[in-house]
């Protein structure tokens, strides 16, 4: 059997072709076949951290379900939902204090504080419901606002603050209960909508999961999409950076107490309502539990995460086996106990998780697949093929030496002058006719790559980690698209757009741009060449429509889009499948691709039209044996991804490459080297314009001017290629 890599990614008929071994295709069969990567960005994702505790809960409500008969039937999750509702206030009050970067132990004792509050207010006081409540809400926010100044203002440690007041709580709901307890006892309020508080339902759902659910969607809201809910994980984030960036810290912790204590009057509300009783053992050990269930819900201790999901499936799980160890026959002591060790293992969990999950995630993460390739051609200058090594690119004079930094693409506009991105976001512009006077033409921001000039001198830029960019003549920044249609097969959302690299315009508004990977960010390109998987693509914007949408996927790492000369297709390159493709995207043949190139040299990057018809085209480093050979051995990269730090792993060599013209049909016509790379080490494009070829690379600090022999002095790509289309147009009509 016989295949390269551009097979197994896209189905494509190769040109050059490589003989397999047994073992070689079951390596290519079970890499890309098995989904390793599909781990990794399970781990990776942010709702997995609420998937594994739901997964719990469905583990418990099934044991429980087995074990005890009738656990789940209509009266006994009623009086879950009552139960649920009521610790579930308090244990959204503990997350919001825990996001905040504190905890709250004494939220016990003010619970049995407020549960008194709420009786005496009903059963000796006579007051009408919304005045009993309202009083048992703004009692909880003073005590919470005790914590909150104490630890928000006067900057005392939350542990130690609330475990004072815990006992200082507790000590004065002992003093009013041993006076008041029998008197609230023996007076029970005559009031419907008081009983309908605490027993009541609306088409038989308890009143206080209604009142619950209303809370946890405003709390959900309030904390993703508000900015004083923002302010609170960044808080408990990093307390000193959300310090600096001007956030009212000690107001916003004093605040997430105040609303702890809110919270915990409401649980104490319904539960007054419900039981009516001030007995000397309510809200002892409450703390315990309410801590157990936001940690087992995935709250962290160490703050700046969390969520009101989190809180309610934490709440469900911890209430669950309370109400299965009770009815086990178990009495407190036992439960808590119970709850103790959980937490404990919860807490050691989220501790350790915290601690390495960027590392073991990053271990799984990575996913090598196979990717082999023939053997590549010489490059000897004794061997006489066409891509003998040669000196042409030595005369090439510098431009802007040492004042730019990662001019990764070229281009000139109808006035000559010459434009650049640098890695410090930045469009620099280089003025005609020496190049020696340098502006910063725009500030973008992130890393500008690809570039390309529309009819109306409008600069498209594609931007490393934002999208696709436009800049006017008048220097104004526009953003085109930072998304594409979302492939719902892959687990990552791929509608964000990671590395848009280069771009090229039809003459109808197309603009067609390749994303090199959709698994890394602009920094982890090497990482995408050590896994060598087809997570790359082309991807077109319609000017006319403003709509963007994905041409082709599963590229390995896409480069160097150039419209064709018969204005029905483009020409892109696959970088690390060391490959040149022709897709069409009208016309006859619309919707296919074939290979141009194949079994390069080195790896290809942009790629522009020449003055003679043909094409330029980089190559931004060469192929080497022991690279070659890595890709073939998926299980070793994969091992060395998980067991050598990073910057020793073993990714594809950018330091070396060439220019070259190719045709159409494929044909190499010119290759242009530098031996010794002495002059210009790397190049990632070129541009021909005005009888010059201009150089740029991605590490270089500078730009390169080549005079060309032999070629049309007047020739620039765009001013020629909006000539043209104006041409067709007017032959047309």
């Amino acid at each position: 059997m016989i295949h390269t890599a551009s097979q197994t990614s896209s189905g494509i008929p190769p040109k050059a072709v490589l003989h397999e071994t047994f073992e070689d295709r079951l390596n290519r069969w079970r890499f890309t076949y098995w989904p390793d990567h599909m781990l990794g960005e399970l781990l990776a994702k942010r709702w997995m951290e609420t998937a594994i505790p739901v997964a719990v809960l469905f583990m418990v409500a099934l044991a429980l379900s087995q074990i005890l008969p009738n656990f789940f039937g209509p009266t006994n999750l009623a009086d879950t939902g009552r139960q649920a509702g009521e610790i579930g206030f308090i244990v959204l009050g503990m997350a919001l204090v825990m996001i905040v970067g504190g905890i709250d132990l004494s939220v016990g004792s003010m619970f049995a504080l407020t549960n008194f509050c709420a009786l005496y207010c009903m059963h000796l006081l006579k007051l009408p419901v919304a005045a009993a409540v309202a009083i048992t809400v703004i009692f909880g926010a003073l005590l919470g606002a005790v914590n909150g100044v104490l630890i928000g203002y006067f900057r005392l440690r939350a542990f130690l603050t609330t475990l004072i007041t815990l006992i200082v709580y507790r000590a004065l709901y002992d003093i009013l209960t041993t006076e008041y307890a029998t008197a609230i006892a023996g007076s029970m309020p005559d009031s419907a909508t008081w009983d309908f508080v605490g027993a009541g339902a609306w088409i038989g759902v308890p009143t206080v999961v209604w009142v619950y659910a209303a809370v946890a969607i405003f709390g959900h809201i309030f904390i993703t999409r508000l900015r004083a809910g923002w302010h609170i994980t960044a808080i408990g984030g990093s307390r000193r950076s959300a310090y600096n960036t001007g956030i009212a810290v000690r107001k916003t912790v004093a605040s997430c107490y105040v609303a702890s204590g809110v919270l915990t009057a409401l649980g104490g509300v319904f539960f007054a309502s419900r039981l009516s009783t001030a007995g000397g053992d309510i809200g002892v050990g409450l703390e315990v539990t309410v801590l157990t269930a936001a940690v087992l819900g995935g709250i962290s201790l160490g703050g700046g995460k969390g969520s009101v999901a989190k809180a309610l499936v934490g709440t469900l799980i911890v209430l669950l086996i309370v109400n299965g160890l009770t009815s086990t026959g178990l009495d407190g002591g036992y439960n808590r106990m119970v709850l103790a060790a959980i937490l404990l293992l919860a807490a050691v969990v989220d501790i350790r998780w915290l601690k390495n999950k960027h590392r073991i995630v990053n271990k799984v993460y990575v996913s090598p697949t196979y990717h082999g390739m023939p053997p590549a051609p010489s490059c000897d200058p004794k061997a006489g093929t066409e891509w003998a090594l040669n000196d042409k690119l030595r005369p090439a004079r510098p431009i802007g030496l040492g004042r730019i930094e990662g001019p990764e693409d070229v281009i000139l506009d109808r006035n000559d002058h010459l434009y650049a991105g640098s890695r410090h976001g930045d469009i620099i512009r280089f003025l005609a006719p020496d190049y020696e006077e340098m502006e910063i033409f725009a500030h973008i921001g992130g890393t500008p790559l690809g570039m390309a000039f529309d009819r109306e001198d409008n600069l498209y830029v594609c931007i490393g980690g934002m999208g696709l960019y436009m800049v006017t003549p008048d220097r104004e920044v526009v953003k085109i698209t930072d998304e594409t249609n979302r492939n719902f097969k892959s687990i990552n959302d791929d509608s964000r757009l990671r590395l848009a690299d280069d771009l090229d315009i039809t003459d109808d508004g197309l603009i067609f741009f390749s994303e090199a990977t959709v698994r890394y960010e602009m920094h982890e390109w090497a990482t995408d060449g050590l896994e060598a998987r087809g997570n790359g693509r082309i991807i077109c914007y319609n000017t006319n429509t403003k709509k963007t949408h994905t041409v082709i996927d599963n590229l390995i790492f896409p480069n160097g889009v150039c419209i064709a000369s018969d204005g029905q297709s483009f020409l892109f390159a696959e970088t690390w499948g060391c490959t040149v493709k022709r897709h069409w995207y009208q016309g006859p043949k619309a919707g296919t691709t074939e290979i141009v190139l194949d079994n390069l040299p080195g790896f290809p990057d942009n790629i522009n039209n020449s003055s003679d018809g043909h094409y330029w085209m980089s190559l931004v480093g060469m192929r080497c044996p022991a690279m070659d050979l890595a890709w073939k051995m998926p299980s070793f990269r994969r091992r060395m991804a998980k067991q050598v730090p990073r910057d020793e792993w073993l990714f594809p060599n950018i330091n070396t490459g060439c220019v070259l013209k190719f045709s159409e049909t494929g044909e190499i016509l010119e290759t242009m080297w530098d031996l010794g790379g002495e002059n210009h080490p790397m190049i990632t494009s070129m541009r021909e314009h005005r009888g010059h070829l201009y150089l740029g690379g991605i590490m270089n600090n500078r730009i390169g001017r080549l005079k060309l022999e032999g070629v049309d002095p007047n020739w620039a790509q765009y001013e020629w290629r909006w000539a043209k289309a104006a041409k067709n147009t007017k032959d047309a009509a």
